[in-house]
């Protein structure tokens, strides 16, 4: 790269640039050759207490440990939804998911939506996807594949996946890739990093595992390690997918457990062997590698969640996830950090990095980089949360995209509707009505949590925790701070305005 710069310069000196060089050409060209590689790592269903470093007492996480341990533990960190799609959504926008009408799982994006993928395609990055991307299809004519969401090669899967996963590379008919999971992804990933390297690129990378979203499964392994877990630990019944029939079945929670907890155990092998790769090729240094969980424990796998509820749920216990950072080049000790980040701050920090401008839209994210400096203590604005809905489940509003579109193709073990694939959906929204603002909200500042359930109005249920003191959302404070709960519901109704003037598309005109 440092030889294809002088010689633009040079040639930039003896001759005027040709007026046909196209606009993607001169982001490459004028690429800095010591930009930071940056690699994005997702656990699917992984709760803030699922990590030995923030106390679990029988999980085996020494990758995320030392993680921890030498680089920026984000103690404070929240994914954008209580569940999967609408946090990733947040990742690649940096914007609240609601505002493109990805609400649930289920729910693509929209197509008009600036991806960090493709700004950092702009800067210069080799992009690259893989594993679960659950914003629609991945097939080549879906209009939000992650082609189309500017990652320039991809090997994914429409929603989640076990052992020896189904994957379609490129848009593909999806084809077995045996082994685990989290490992085959890794390896497929180093494959791209090794292409990015011979170019003489920066690589920005995104690997959102399946693991450990249930029917879990693991290797022989990976289950000894936990054969011994005590009797009166997971000592009742769950509901979950059954491996073998792909419908619903009861099991006794150890049991679950060890499974659960040996997917977990493989993804953080995997990190491991991806921090290996980096360090022998020479780029750990300068290669930002954030992990963190897409929501929280789901209700089979809650055993050990110090807060309140579970993942689908707007308190604690469905939103705070584990969050880990190392970038050694900035970041040369161990820092732990109480200040709220959320998943929607990765767009605005990345761009921050690059010193590039964000998109002219509504961002809801903001730069994490003065906290990596030690210059952030407290979060400038508040986290606005909203577990949103369509308007009468979607009937009567159109389709923004072709049902045909939304099809997917990669099969799962979960069956729904005893079928092994899963669609998507999104809808048009020319209008905001008094209904649209409903659903469980919240709002988090640097002290308090405002969480709001139901209609809007007098029937709404409002609570108010003073977050810090009370994590486990304990103890209402509404009757004794009424002013403060007051001037925070005003905000929250403000910035629902703001997110349904986005789903009506107003940020596309």
């Amino acid at each position: 790269m440092r030889k294809i710069i002088q010689n633009l310069k040079y040639i930039f000196l003896t001759a005027l640039l040709p007026a046909t060089i196209s606009c993607q050409q001169q982001a490459e060209e004028q690429a800095e050759p010591n930009l930071p590689n940056v690699v994005l790592l997702l656990g699917d269903d992984h709760g803030w207490d699922e990590t030995g470093y923030n106390g679990h007492p029988y999980l085996h996480t020494p990758v995320l440990d030392e993680m921890a341990a030498g680089g920026l533990r984000l103690d404070r960190f929240y994914s954008a939804s209580p569940v999967c799609s609408p946090t990733r959504g947040s990742i690649i926008t940096g914007r609240h998911p609601n505002r493109y009408g990805t609400f649930t799982p289920g729910y693509s994006i929209r197509p008009e939506e600036i991806s960090i993928a493709s700004l950092m395609k702009a800067a210069g990055y080799a992009t690259a996807h893989y594993g679960k991307w659950h914003l629609g299809p991945v097939k080549s004519s879906s209009p939000t594949n992650p082609a189309a969401m500017g990652f320039e090669e991809y090997l994914s899967h429409d929603n989640f996946f076990e052992m020896d996963p189904p994957l379609s590379r490129n848009g593909a008919e999806p084809v077995i890739f045996e082994g685990e999971s989290s490992e085959v992804l890794v390896d497929e990933a180093r494959k791209f990093m090794d292409k990015a390297l011979e170019q003489d690129k920066p690589f920005f990378v995104v690997i959102w595992y399946g693991s450990p979203h249930e029917p879990y499964s693991g290797t022989e392994e990976d289950l000894a390690l936990y054969a011994d877990l005590p009797e009166d630990f997971g000592d009742r019944m769950v509901r979950l997918t059954s491996n073998e029939t792909g419908a619903p079945v009861e099991r006794l929670q150890r049991e679950v457990l060890q499974e659960r907890f040996a997917e977990i155990t493989a993804m953080d092998r995997s990190i491991g062997q991806l921090r290996d790769y980096l360090d022998e090729t020479g780029q750990r240094d300068n290669t930002l590698l954030w992990y963190f969980g897409d929501n929280g424990t789901p209700q089979e796998g809650n055993a050990t969640v110090p807060f309140r509820e579970q993942k689908g749920s707007i308190y604690e216990g469905g939103i705070r996830v584990p969050a880990v950072l190392e970038w050694p080049a900035r970041i040369d000790q161990n820092m732990i950090s109480d200040t709220h980040a959320v998943s929607s701050d990765v767009l605005p920090t990345l761009l921050d990095i690059l010193g590039s401008d964000l998109p002219e839209r509504p961002i809801d994210g903001i730069s994490l980089l003065p906290l990596f400096e030690t210059n952030m203590d407290q979060r400038p604005e508040p986290i606005a949360f909203w577990n949103g809905r369509p308007r009468n489940g979607g009937e009567g509003l159109e389709d923004y995209i072709d049902p045909e579109l939304q099809k997917g193709t990669t099969p799962l073990v979960k069956l729904m509707n005893g079928i092994a694939t899963r669609n998507f959906r999104n809808y048009q929204y020319p209008d905001i009505r008094e209904e649209d603002f409903s659903g469980p909200r919240a709002l988090l500042d640097n002290q308090y949590k405002l969480v709001i359930h139901g209609d809007t109005g007098e029937d709404a249920r409002r609570e108010l925790f003073d977050i810090h003191a009370d994590p486990a959302e304990e103890n209402n404070l509404m009757d004794h701070h009424p002013e403060i709960a007051g001037k925070m519901e005003e905000q929250l109704r403000a910035w629902q305005q703001s997110v349904l003037e986005s789903l009506t598309g107003a940020d596309y005109k």
